[in-house]
């Protein structure tokens, strides 16, 4: 009896750490998604506003749909930056002002570490499949539509 209520304890013991260590990591929060429109075509993208899912952004994954993308949001408009390490897509980039202009469009390769900088100051980078913005006749000085979601 006395070796079953030790054994039990044990037990009892171990699951209650596994769940503090387990609840002690920070859950990922699912992105926000919204859609975005310029020149009457619209796209569905995700929202990367922390830290992280900048850092995240697309890489590691194998596709994005046709009229997706993903919108990369900055607390002031400032010179940015992005490359392709880990990202298997070939991408292009939008950088968009404060007043959601298209202030400069790139094309980016998969897996490549250079650079590739905004001309100009920019609050936003919006990225989607390369061609995207050529296809659709989307050019700088054209205005994206979209409304951020509000704090969670």
């Amino acid at each position: 009896m006395k070796m079953r209520r030790f054994f039990f304890r044990w037990i009892l013991a171990f699951f209650l750490l596994l769940l503090s260590v387990a609840t002690s990591f920070p859950q990922e929060r699912e992105k926000a998604v919204i859609r975005l429109t310029i020149k009457g075509k619209t796209l569905k993208v995700q929202v990367a506003q922390t830290e992280p899912e900048k850092a995240q952004g697309l890489m590691f994954r194998d596709s994005l749909g046709q009229e997706q993308g993903m919108l990369f949001v900055y607390d002031k408009e400032e010179f940015l930056s992005f490359w392709m390490k880990n990202t298997r897509l070939p991408l292009s980039i939008a950088f968009i002002d404060r007043n959601h202009r298209i202030v400069d469009i790139q094309d980016m390769e998969p897996f490549s570490l250079a650079t590739h900088g905004s001309a100009i100051p920019a609050k936003f980078a919006l990225e989607v499949n390369r061609g995207w913005f050529q296809k659709n006749g989307i050019h700088i000085g054209d205005s994206v539509s979209f409304t951020l979601p509000g704090p969670k």
